[in-house]
């Protein structure tokens, strides 16, 4: 047992929306709402100000734009968020080697394990609280220089602990629960804010009366092993009552690198949803290059239109990164699912990472192999099709027919005519400058000209293709020394 509650937890507030209103002067105080922004689209982080209105993360984006229609909808900039990201990171890596993060805007810190170890050490338990108080204020401080974001920090004397204090914390607090005060802050909890209870086993506990961590804790080990299983049970026990020997790890790495998509309408034709897949490996792929990762697992996830999930995945004999050989696997995953009825969501990812690429040049030639099979028949295809119109002949039926409907399907589902302008991304122009979108359509778009650290900028609008446009990379958030 710690006698100094030296865990921090750091949860950044509203991260998402607040990096969109830190980088737009305009919608500055301001409800934003960020996430898909198709029909199916769900939010991903929403603005205090948003916050007011009832709009929540993982609420559908349909339901946002009803509670808060003034609000700016913008799509996600995930090169942003993780160049803010980097930047909070490196700043808790100052404070310890041991620093846990759990997303792009949450982390746990042992700050024994750093320069004020010794120190911390050395103090008696109230000298010691006190010197964690200042660590982590200094932190939050920090933060908002660098950054101009806020942060919302728990510190305790186990994860469990600093978690649970971090939420009491926000927005832009700072929460210490003290070594043996955590049964009394347990005690008046729901049993919903304890790591592993879920929305099934709430119902479980609620259904014999147990409603807050006091209740579990009244209940004792036996009686929560017997409702919800050994480890389970014991588990929540032990967690119940305060007891947390979870050590932070650092850099916990993850598992798999995925991306996957929600359609806005099921898709039912099987060459369309093959070419989504081909797009999505794409993706995946890009991820994997970004994060210097290869993988022996590739997995396929498709929803049916009636919401059931199936998962099939294929391993590799070595580890790749080559795109032609995951979207072949991936293509070979899909013809495996029956899609009768319509698919509304594909996913696409590598599990079994590693740090180094062992090309398994079978696999790449096969795939190279198959693909370029596909491109030959498509282009012959094509050709017949304009053999036969030259020739007037009558249009094509039967098997004919259905390899022309299968093209067009892979037609439509490409890019459209034009570019596509999304919502919040970052633009330069070369006359205005740096500026972001606030919307495109009808041949059009809208875009405000205004950086971090200017004031309030114009609104303009071009033609869609217009030459001087231009998608940008994100500027800091704080000008560059």
């Amino acid at each position: 047992m710690r006698t100094v509650p030296s865990i921090i937890h750091l949860d950044m507030d509203a991260f998402f929306a607040a990096v969109e209103q830190a980088a737009k002067p305009s919608l500055r105080g301001k409800p934003v709402v960020v996430g898909g922004l198709g029909g199916r689209g769900v939010v991903s982080t929403a603005s205090y100000e948003a916050r007011r209105f009832g709009v929540h993360s993982a609420m559908p984006m349909a339901q946002a734009r009803r509670l808060c229609p003034n609000a700016a909808f913008l799509a996600g900039r995930f090169p942003a968020y993780r160049q803010v990201s980097d930047i909070v990171m490196g700043l808790l890596r100052e404070l310890s080697p041991l620093v846990e993060p759990l997303s792009l805007d949450e982390a746990f810190v042992d700050l024994e394990a750093g320069p004020y170890g010794p120190a911390l050490a050395a103090a008696d338990p109230q000298e010691g609280a006190q010197l964690v108080l200042a660590i982590a204020e200094d932190l939050r401080a920090d933060i908002r220089e660098r950054t101009a974001l806020t942060g919302s920090v728990g510190a305790a004397g186990s994860k469990l602990m600093a978690k649970i204090a971090s939420e009491q914390a926000k927005p832009d607090g700072l929460v210490m629960v003290g070594i043996g005060a955590e049964r009394a802050v347990l005690s008046r909890l729901p049993a919903r804010a304890l790591p592993g209870v879920g929305p099934a086993t709430e119902q479980v506990l609620r259904r014999t009366g147990l409603v807050t961590v006091a209740d579990l804790a009244e209940a004792g080990e036996e009686e929560l092993v017997q409702l919800l299983g050994r480890a389970h049970g014991a588990g929540l026990y032990a967690m119940s009552i305060g007891l947390d020997e979870r050590a932070v790890v650092a850099d916990r790495d993850a598992k798999s690198v995925s991306v996957e998509d929600t359609f806005e309408v099921d898709l039912a034709d099987r060459d369309v949803i093959l070419h989504q897949v081909e797009v999505l490996a794409a993706r995946c792929v890009q991820r994997l290059h970004a994060a210097g990762r290869s993988g022996r697992t590739v997995v396929l996830k498709v929803r049916r239109f009636d919401f059931s999930t199936l998962t099939r995945s294929e391993t590799l004999r070595a580890p790749t990164d080559d795109e032609a050989v995951i979207a072949e696997t991936a293509r070979r995953l899909a013809m495996q699912v029956d899609v009768t009825g319509g698919v509304r969501l594909l996913g696409v990812g590598v599990s079994q990472l590693a740090d180094f690429t062992q090309e398994d040049l079978f696999a790449q030639a096969a795939a190279e192999a198959q693909a370029a099979a596909r491109a030959q028949a498509e282009a012959e295809a094509e050709t017949e099709a304009e053999e036969a119109a030259s020739a007037g002949e009558p249009e094509p039926t039967g098997a004919r027919a259905e390899e022309a409907g299968a093209a067009a399907g892979r037609q439509e589902a490409g890019p459209p005519a034009g570019r596509r302008w999304l919502p919040g991304q970052d633009v330069t122009h070369a006359q205005y400058g740096p500026g972001w979108v606030q919307g495109s359509g009808v041949g059009r778009v809208t875009v405000r000209f205004e950086t971090p650290y200017s004031p309030p900028g114009r609104v303009r609008t071009f033609l869609i293709d217009d030459p001087e446009l231009a998608p940008a990379e994100p500027l800091p958030l704080r000008p560059e020394p």
